[in-house]
This record gives structure tokens, sequence and C-alpha cells, in this order.
């Protein structure tokens, strides 16, 4: 099979679309023998992923040199290059695939909070949004959603059939286990931060509802935790004001610290050495972050939303992201006891390990071959 992937996504610092791209399209290369993985581009991919040691030979990296023609990406440039290389498949990572119909097409759609929390988001993005992603999804040949969640509500707003939507869950990567604690407290020094931290990881921004958060620590930490530092670790993403004034004006403002962006490594001593992971998120497609924590072992506090709920299973502490009470009392409990901490690090690294990126592969490689079935039965109904 020769599948073509959308490349864009890798051509800027890699979360969480990028990391999905590079991992199910590492994982396809590695998995049938005879298929061909062409990851395209009209823009250079970032060092991160072209300087990668085990790029499978199976996989290519293709900058597609483009003119003021070829550069209407979507609607000139990628075809031309889909007809060349003669895909039999292309798969849009990102919410987008070619506007002509070439080959057969799959979609993912990681969520609709553009479309049902568009208050949570810039203006720009919401409107173009409303404009392509029904445009998308219809013109697809299958969607893959990332979580069942995600797939009941693509049916339900943009009134695609069930039938041309496909499950496939994401994974925590292969370096979220639990670290070495030598490391991690070398790191956690680098970073300025104590033995004592509850965190967070993922963009600043208000989907993820850490002005509720920060009220719940204020609790916390008026109830005898002085000595609790909360990390927020994540890129600055927008409409951030409210959260940074919040801050400004808190109790425990002095023990609230936002990193910016971690690369892996302290990312993963963080995971592995918080007292809790604490994720209140309004609205979520899969979450991955809660599932990186657990495979590296923390404990787990979480949103009660279905499709975090899916996830994490019986493995998290659920919460509602409309209570600051009940977030505050979770991580109390928590936070004084120990073998209930232990608990849920045992069972969120179990957890963790029924989600795997070759799993995702596999799976995606499934609904590859249903879309080209599908393509092909309609070319053969038009003759």
């Amino acid at each position: 099979m020769r599948i073509g992937i959308d490349g864009l996504p890798l051509t800027q610092p890699l979360a969480g679309i990028g990391h999905y791209t590079f991992e199910v399209a590492q994982h396809l290369a590695r998995g049938v023998r005879h298929d061909e993985v062409d990851i395209v581009s009209p823009k250079a991919f970032v060092p991160s992923v072209t300087s990668q040691q085990d790029i499978d030979s199976h996989l290519r990296l293709s900058l597609e040199q483009v003119n003021l023609i070829t550069g209407r990406w979507w609607s000139i440039g990628l075809p031309r290059y889909i007809r060349r290389r003669g895909f039999d498949v292309f798969h849009g990572t990102n919410f987008e695939i070619p506007l002509q119909t070439v080959c057969p097409t799959v979609l993912t759609i990681h969520d609709l909070s553009l479309l049902l929390h568009s208050e949570t988001h810039v203006r720009r993005r919401v409107w173009r949004a409303r404009r392509r992603l029904p445009l998308m999804a219809r013109r697809a040949t299958m969607i893959i959603t990332v979580s069942e969640a995600v797939r009941d509500e693509v049916h339900q707003h943009l009134k695609i059939p069930l039938d041309r939507i496909a499950t496939v869950h994401s994974a925590a990567r292969k370096m979220f286990r639990p670290m070495n604690t030598e490391r991690a407290r070398q790191i956690r020094e680098r970073l300025n931060i104590t033995d004592e931290f509850v965190l967070y990881a993922g963009t600043i921004e208000p989907r993820k509802n850490l002005s509720l958060l920060v009220r719940a620590f204020e609790e916390v930490f008026r109830q005898g935790k002085p000595e609790l530092q909360l990390i927020l670790a994540g890129n600055k993403g927008w409409l951030v004001d409210e959260l940074y004034q919040s801050l400004r004006r808190s109790s425990a403002g002095d023990n609230v610290m936002l990193t910016g962006y971690l690369n892996d490594e302290e990312l993963c001593a963080l995971y592995s050495s918080c007292k809790l992971f604490v994720y209140p998120s309004l609205y979520e497609g899969f979450g991955l972050p809660p599932l990186e924590a657990m495979a590296c072992g923390a404990p787990v506090i979480a949103s009660r939303i279905s499709s975090i709920a899916e996830v994490v299973g019986p493995a998290a502490r659920l919460v509602s992201p409309h209570s600051v009470t009940e977030l505050a009392t979770a991580m109390n409990e928590l936070l004084n006891d120990d073998s209930l901490r232990e608990g849920y690090s045992a069972a969120g690294q179990k957890r963790a390990r029924d989600f795997s990126w070759t799993l995702t592969a596999d799976r995606t490689r499934a609904v590859y071959t249903e879309a080209i079935s599908r393509f092909n039965h309609r070319q053969r109904q038009r003759l």
C-alpha cells in the first residue's frame, strides 16, 4: 500500500497533532513491510523530525517545492503530488484533505472544540473551522476519531453516517515511563521545582479550565499545605489574560509556576515525581496528558467528561470540571493518603499499557483498507 500523510503538523515544534502524525507514520512503516509511507509537506520539517536516527526505511519525508500555482497546496499542489506519486490512500491527520478527489482519503478529527466550545478559541480559527471542517468531513472517504465520544459528536453535529466514522485511540509515546528517582530530582532542581508539587501539563488556554484549578489549589494551600507547589507546564496559548490576572490576585500565587514549553525528558521527570497530576479540562477529544502521566506512575485526577472517562477508565479519580470544592476535596484526599495515591499510580500504569501506537497503526491501516474498498466501489458504480 502506498500511503500519503499530511506533513504540515511536522513543520512546527511538535505538539499533540504533530506527535500523533509522526507516531502513526512511523508505526505504519514498521508494520507491513511492503507498505510505503510518504509524509509530504510544502514547508520544511522541524529539526526534531529530520534528525531522528531511527526513521524506518519505508518512511519517506518529502519536502515538495511549490510555486505561485502549486503553493495553493490543498487545491492544486497536493492533488498534483498525489497523482504523481500514485498514492493508494491519503491521510489528513490535522482536519484537512485535498479539495480535489484524486484518491481515497481518510480524515482524522481530533475534537470539535472549535465548533462546540468556540468561546475558548480566537475568532479567526473558529470562522475557518466553521467553513472548512464540515466540507472536509463530507469529502473524506472515511473519518477517524480518537474516541467514541468524538465519533458521536461528528455524527450528531456534522451529520456523517456512523459507518463512515471509525474510532482509533491514540497512546502515550514510549519515552513516557517512570523515570529514575535521582534523574528526576536533578531535572526538578534545574527547573526550581520542589519535591512537593501538583502538576498540570498541556497548552495554557481557556478550555483547560486552569482558573478552576488555581482556585482549588488555593483551598488546599489554605488547609495546611504551605509548602506545596502548583506547576502549570506547557506553552502559552490564547485568551489567557483572565488566568494571569487570577494568578496575580491569588493568595497562593507565589506557589504557582508556569514553566513554559518542556522537552520530553523534563515532562517525564515531572510526571514521574509529582504528588498528583490534575487535568480539569472542560472538553477533550481524547485527553493524552492524563494517559502520559499514568504511564509514568502519576496518580491522576481528571474531569468527569465522556472522552476522558473513556480513556482513563477506573484508573483515575474523576471530578466535575465545574466544582472547585469537589476538585479541592479530591486533591486533599489523595495528598493525605499515600496508599490511595499508590493505588491510583499502579492502576494508571496498568491502564496505560492497554494503549499502544502499534495498535493505533494497525487499526488505522484497517481504516485505509476500508476507504480504498469504498472508493473503488463508487468508481465502479460510475462506469
